[in-house]
């Protein structure tokens, strides 16, 4: 197993880090503790130390599941990442309860990383108002916190804000061969290098996208490491950047867990040529995208409730990636139906603002018609 070294900290990690949102579930969508079991144990067994779960993974299980198996378990053999959720704090006196609440769950004494949990400027401008940092600082003078970070879901400003505000012990954010203009991206990872803060990387294979590509699009992969899974170049993008201490890979299956103790087991940074590969391969995914949307939502309010930004990334997702399953999920179960294409009533209102000068209207009936047809395939 290959292993990070947070000097600063002056501790060391496996590269690879568990990432506990996506167990395998049951159906009745409970954790399928069993094999969930099985699979932390492996990864464990095989040297994985970092292990990152959350207040709300699972509906609130991940937490007591994951530390009622951790309980078999030296305390000092492995590092446990938890995160407090901002969203949830109403009062100052909601961070304490929510924070006892968590060591109780896990059962644990104290969390080796903790997080604030998806900061973005609103969610900061809360970390400020209920003085959620000197209580955490707090709980780290009492042993009960050891590496104070956050994790991030924003725009580069407001990274870098938050980044520059304090001696941040590390932090969490969003990163892939894809990812790299939104949010922190390349940006945001030479800032947390030039100031030494550690990062841990999430979305590395952009949530399953980036482990199944179309077959044309793969095919340099396969051409220069035939038995290397998709997924694995995405890992190894991500992990040969060198302020890169754990990559985090939420699996929800054995093979996954097997596949990434092989990535990892005899980690082998990513050469030259094959950089240049990768590259390739990003562009040749981007050329897919069936409109030039860029997200920046100047067509919204729409007067008719479509979610128009929505609509076209799941769109643009499905021709770059072509992974059906994970688009059936984005568009008929995580966007309101209110929010769909169907509910377009073609007033151009949206064209006549759109910066790229988009047919939206005629690429909102596209997006209309691709979606019925996968739903009904």
């Amino acid at each position: 197993m290959e292993y990070s070294k947070f000097e600063k900290l002056g501790i060391s990690t496996s590269l690879l880090g568990f990432g506990c949102m996506r167990f395998p579930q049951t159906p009745d969508g409970k954790i399928d503790e069993p094999e969930a079991e099985k699979m932390l144990d492996t990864a464990i067994k095989a040297g994985v130390t970092y292990i990152d779960t959350a207040y709300p993974y699972h509906n609130g299980d991940s937490e007591p599941f994951v530390g009622k198996v951790l309980k078999k378990y030296d305390r000092d053999s492995f590092y446990l990442a938890t995160k407090l959720p901002i969203w949830k704090l109403e009062k100052k006196e909601d961070v304490k309860r929510i924070f006892d609440e968590q060591l109780e769950r896990l059962a644990v004494d104290h969390v080796d990383f903790y997080l604030l949990h998806g900061l973005d400027k609103e969610a900061w401008e809360k970390v400020k108002e209920l003085d959620v940092l000197p209580f955490v600082e707090s709980m780290r003078e009492a042993g009960k916190i050891r590496y104070i970070g956050f994790s991030f879901h924003d725009d580069y400003e407001v990274f870098e804000e938050i980044l520059t505000s304090r001696p941040w012990d590390f932090c969490q954010i969003q990163y892939n061969y894809i990812d790299r203009d939104i949010q922190a991206g390349d940006k945001g990872y030479a800032l947390a290098e030039k100031l030494g803060v550690p990062l841990v990387i999430m979305e590395p294979v952009k949530g399953g996208s980036l482990a199944a590509l179309p077959e044309e699009v793969e095919a340099p992969f396969k051409e220069a490491r035939p038995e290397a899974s998709t997924s694995s170049w995405a890992f190894r993008w991500v992990a040969s950047h060198p302020d890169v201490h754990v990559v985090l890979s939420g699996m929800s299956t054995m093979e996954q867990v097997e596949d990434n103790l092989k990535t990892f087991g005899n980690f082998e940074p990513l050469t030259e040529k094959e950089e240049k590969i990768v590259e390739g391969v990003a562009t040749a995914i981007k050329a897919r995208t069936k409109n030039g949307c860029t997200g920046c939502a100047y067509c919204m309010p729409c007067p008719h409730g479509v979610n128009i930004p929505k609509n076209f990334r799941i769109w643009n997702d499905l021709a770059m990636y072509g992974n059906e399953e994970i688009t059936r999920q984005n568009y008929f179960k995580y966007l309101p139906e209110a929010e769909r294409a169907d509910k377009c009533k073609a007033c151009g209102k949206c064209e006549k603002v759109c910066p790229q000068s988009l047919s939206i209207r005629e690429n909102l009936k596209q997006v209309q018609k691709e979606m019925e047809a996968l739903k009904n395939k």
